[in-house]
């Protein structure tokens, strides 16, 4: 399987595509900053240089590919145009380019209770408005799609045991590295297409709790 990830330096982003390598599968990350390459190719994949912001049409950098997704953001500290422009904007290039070039599949990386957080004030608001206008969008747009929900993310060591569900009543926190396993779990099987999900750590491994979707 070829698997173009958005967000290739990113630490979910970086995470999967050396997951992905470990698996035995192609792993294509887009990044911004060409000097990333080199940390792209140790994990064993394949770096290519793409302004999301910038290009109109992403299709070119989809071609051949099997599956995509969406892991990029705009980060901690960027203002709400930037907030627009990638975890909106970008994503949504992402989607049209993904039908235009017939890739199917299509994973997005958002945000636990983004659709109803999305109507709650704060400063959290425009972050959370845009993952979810990106999440609503992918879901009108006819692809094989699985949306992940992860809550507060982490850098300590995957368990490989999570709590998943279509909406959880209480939030929590979840390691980068159980987000990235989740997605390639996903990507290996399509039983999860056509659903959305929230994700955070607990204590039923990642397949069975993907089953019980």
């Amino acid at each position: 399987m070829e698997v173009v990830v958005a967000g290739g330096h990113g630490k979910i982003g970086l995470r999967l595509l050396r997951l992905l390598a470990q698996a035995g599968h192609t792993g294509r990350g887009l990044i911004r900053n060409p000097d990333h390459a080199a940390d792209l190719e140790e994990a064993g994949a394949t770096a290519v240089v793409c302004d999301m912001e910038a290009e109109d049409d992403l299709s070119s950098y989809l071609e051949g590919a099997d599956a995509v997704v969406f892991a990029a953001g705009a980060g901690p500290g960027s203002g709400v145009e930037r907030k627009k422009t990638v975890d909106l904007g970008a994503a949504v290039k992402l989607i049209e380019a993904a039908k235009a070039t017939g890739v199917s599949r299509y994973a997005m990386v958002s945000a636990m209770g983004a659709p109803r957080m999305a109507e709650q004030p704060g400063d959290m608001q425009p972050y959370f408005q845009a993952k979810a206008r990106a999440d609503a969008a992918l879901e009108q747009a006819g692809l094989d799609h699985t949306i992940v929900r992860p809550g507060g993310l982490t850098d300590g060591p995957g368990t490989g045991q999570v709590t998943a569900a279509a909406e959880l009543e209480r939030g929590g926190q979840i390691p980068r590295d159980d987000v990235a396993a989740v997605l390639l779990a996903v990507l290996e099987s399509s039983d999860t297409a056509g659903k959305a999900f929230d994700l955070v750590g607990g204590d039923t491994p990642i397949g069975d709790a993907l089953r019980a979707l």
